[in-house]
């Protein structure tokens, strides 16, 4: 016997999309401002900043695209709807942000030995305006990024972005008062290297939900143990835990119960406990008598 809902609820991404569309905009305007900029100025930290932007365009587009499809009710091909596509977006990010980690690295390099002439004044200006969007665009997304996997991947974007734009300010600053101008090469590796270990994060994130591993934050063996004490349970069995997408968690299990008459009480107990001690909402657990338990080959 199982219980639960067919439908899904919003994802979590979905509350935030408005702020993730303004998000967009503010990035992809600008990080054409930094191309030029860029271009203009010689400055492999600017271009390097352009090239971070043009990647949290593409997330943040790819992100907002998610959340649409993630919004589609479910069908009979598709059980569960789209939910899982916020998943891949963040999956795919993270793999396009190593990817251009990469490529900065290698072009820090052979800057660092061939320096170029930089132009530091205009340099400056340019990173000094990128800092003031990346910081408006971190505000607009902070809320999503506590509830949403697909949201956080977004953040991470432009919070490292912002941490780019102020190497560049540095990196800027250095080339105007010392004429170092291999400091824009060292300031362009950083770049790159700030990216490595928080995408590698979010890519370890995605891959745990996509191989449907128990939720970080939830305790199977806790979890068992307290199905264990509601009355009339006498074991619990194939208890499995899994992230649809951020925010919606679900489970299925095995109760083996003793007294049949009590198995509505027991059952809506579960499922009480489940939500109310673990957030789990979608839920389905099977009543099994000790006799059946017994007949099964796992047992």
């Amino acid at each position: 016997m199982g219980a639960g809902h067919s439908h899904v609820p919003k994802t979590a991404g979905g509350k935030h999309k408005g702020r993730l569309a303004l998000a967009l905009g503010l990035t992809t305007s600008f990080m054409l401002v930094e191309v030029v900029g860029g271009l203009w100025t010689g400055s492999l930290a600017l271009l390097a900043d352009a090239a971070h932007m043009l990647t949290d365009a593409g997330g943040l587009a790819l992100a907002l695209i998610a959340i649409n499809f993630a919004e589609r009710p479910a069908t009979p091909e598709k059980t569960f709807g789209y939910a899982r596509f916020e998943v891949l977006a963040a999956l795919t990010n993270a793999v396009v942000l190593l990817v251009v980690a990469v490529y900065i690295l290698i072009e820090a390099y052979d800057r660092f030995t061939n320096p170029p002439e930089i132009l530091g004044t205009p340099m400056l200006v340019v990173a000094v305006l990128g800092l003031l969007v990346n910081l408006i665009s971190m505000r607009l997304l902070m809320a999503g990024a506590e509830e949403s996997l697909n949201m956080k991947g977004a953040y991470l974007e432009v919070m490292g972005d912002m941490l780019g734009s102020l190497g560049v300010i540095v990196a800027a600053g250095v080339v105007m008062w010392t004429g170092w101008s291999q400091a824009d090469a060292i300031i362009g590796a950083g770049i790159g290297l700030f990216i490595v270990p928080r995408t590698w994060i979010l890519l370890k994130s995605a891959v745990h939900i996509l191989m449907e591993g128990t939720p970080p934050e939830v305790d199977l063996k806790l979890l068992e143990s307290k199905l264990l004490e509601i009355e009339g349970v006498e074991a619990a069995h194939d208890l499995h835990v899994w992230t649809i997408t951020s925010g919606l968690d679900a489970m299925s299990g095995h109760l083996v119960i003793t007294d049949e008459s009590r198995f509505r009480e027991i059952l809506q107990a579960a499922h009480d406990l489940l939500r109310d001690s673990f957030g789990i909402q979608k839920t389905t657990i099977q009543i099994e008598h000790p006799e059946l338990r017994e007949r099964r080959p796992h047992a």
